[in-house]
């Protein structure tokens, strides 16, 4: 009989980053409200949280990061202006970001690295599992990975982390695990963990991407952790310890993603992230396509 824990309803996403790779760009806007097509980034990632049943969202964030609370509150001046137009298309999509979950919001004071980041959920979370979703990563809606990591935390417990294939000559890049195979095909057993090794190094080229699904005992261990790599307290350096002692906190767990995920956190990847989706949508990716095949053709 598979063993029951606790429901899972809240995410966190932590958005306090200086976007330091898109300026000048974001000196003044934050990089989680640029544009991808014509949504933020950012309400990609809260629309994933709610379609997996996370209703309520902390946002993580800092200085001059307001403009994130403004995109998810009312704007009724605006509503107002396009009711009166009778635009109803428009006025929907603008209801839209405040009707998707219940939001919250608290600063982090320092941006000592995304252990600390979490850490400042803890007092919102209280003692119940949680979800953690980065926002330079966009996950596919048609690819339902953060629900797929929630049944895996069910039947479980403990924390569970999503893992993609990489390259061994981009693992540097990313937080690394290293795995036990289970008997679900997309399930593996996290015995270590360590961030950006060199290829020569690394476990394996199973790469650690934007989505957690943590025990609560991780809260314990993050105000325990030292600053590792960076000078930052690292969320990795906290999971090895619980993959070390599963009495506390349980296993961890990783689900191997192969679906479509689309990083925005790098200029050139933003950019064919934007292409990619305005090709597949139905009101732009016609016309978008045909003068796409055009250009590319004239270029070559």
């Amino acid at each position: 009989m598979t063993e029951s824990h606790p429901r899972i309803s809240k995410a966190v996403i932590p958005a306090a980053g200086l976007g330091t790779r898109f300026l000048p760009a974001t000196k003044a806007t934050p990089k989680e409200m640029l544009p991808v097509v014509d949504k933020p980034a950012i309400q990609y990632v809260v629309e994933e949280a709610a379609s997996a049943g996370l209703d309520d969202v902390l946002m993580i964030t800092g200085r001059n990061k307001r403009p994130l609370e403004d995109h998810f509150d009312r704007n009724y001046e605006l509503e107002s202006a396009l009711q009166k137009k009778g635009d109803a298309a428009r006025l929907a999509k603008v209801q839209e970001s405040s009707d998707l979950a219940t939001m919250h919001y608290v600063r982090q004071g320092d941006p000592k690295g995304l252990g600390h980041a979490v850490l400042c959920a803890a007092p919102h979370v209280g003692h119940e599992p949680f979800a953690v979703l980065l926002g330079d990563d966009l996950i596919d809606p048609r690819d339902p990975l953060l629900r797929r990591m929630i049944e895996v935390q069910e039947q479980h417990g403990g924390s569970v982390i999503a893992l993609m294939e990489v390259a061994p000559e981009q693992i540097h890049m990313y937080g690394c695990a290293a795995v036990e195979t289970t008997d679900d095909g997309d399930v593996v057993k996290v015995t270590g963990l360590v961030e950006k090794p060199e290829a020569a190094d690394a476990p394996s080229n199973y790469a650690i991407i934007g989505r957690y699904v943590l025990d609560p005992h991780i809260f314990g261990i993050l105000r325990q952790t030292e600053p590792g790599r960076g000078g930052e307290i690292q969320l990795t350096d906290a999971l090895q310890q619980l993959a070390d002692d599963e009495k506390v906190g349980g296993p961890v767990h990783g689900v191997v993603f192969k679906g479509r995920r689309y990083d925005t956190g790098d200029r050139g990847d933003y950019l064919r992230a934007i292409v990619r989706l305005a090709c597949e949508r139905e009101d732009l990716g016609p016309d978008f396509r045909t003068w796409l095949r055009s250009y590319v053709a004239e270029e070559m």
